[in-house]
C-alpha cells in the first residue's frame, strides 16, 4: 500500500476535517504561545522563531500520531467516547514525540519530564473541549 492510499484511509476528504485540524492546530498554538508568555515569562512575539520551532515540534508530533491513530476521519468524531479514547492517547503520543524532537539539535530546548507532563496536561485541556464540542455539534 503506498503512503497516499494509507492517508486516504485516515483522512475524510471534507471542509468539516479541514475544519477540525485547524482547530487543532490553533489549540496547539494556543498552548504552545501562551505557555511560552505566561510560563517563561518572555515575548513569544520578540522570540518568535523559538517560539515557531517549539510549535513546529508539537504540530508535528500531532500531525504524525492523528494521522496514525485515525483522528480526521467521521469515525473518530462519531460519539463522545469515541473522540476521547482517541483524542486522549493521541495527544500523549503527539507530546511524547515532541519531546523526541526537542531532545535533538534540530530543535530548540531539551527533552523533560516536567515539560512533558505540562505539555499533556494543558494540551488536553485545550484539544479535549474542542474535539468534543465537533463531536458533539456533528452527531
Amino acid at each position: 500500500m503506498s503512503l497516499a492510499t494509507s492517508v486516504r484511509h485516515r483522512v475524510d476528504p471534507a471542509p468539516l476535517t479541514a475544519l477540525v485540524a485547524v482547530g487543532d492546530l490553533l489549540c496547539i498554538g494556543l498552548f504552545v504561545f501562551g505557555g511560552a508568555a505566561a510560563g517563561h515569562g518572555f515575548d513569544p512575539v520578540g522570540q518568535f522563531g523559538r517560539v515557531a520551532q517549539t510549535y513546529l515540534t508539537f504540530a508535528l508530533g500531532w500531525g504524525v500520531v492523528a494521522l496514525a491513530g485515525g483522528l480526521y476521519t467521521v469515525a473518530a468524531r462519531r460519539t463522545l467516547k469515541t473522540t476521547l479514547v482517541r483524542t486522549v492517547p493521541a495527544w500523549v503520543g503527539a507530546a511524547a514525540v515532541a519531546q523526541a524532537l526537542r531532545a535533538t539539535p534540530l530543535f530548540p530546548g531539551n527533552a523533560a519530564l516536567s515539560f512533558y507532563l505540562v505539555s499533556v496536561g494543558v494540551g488536553l485541556a485545550l484539544l479535549v473541549p474542542w474535539r468534543v464540542a465537533v463531536a458533539v455539534l456533528t452527531e
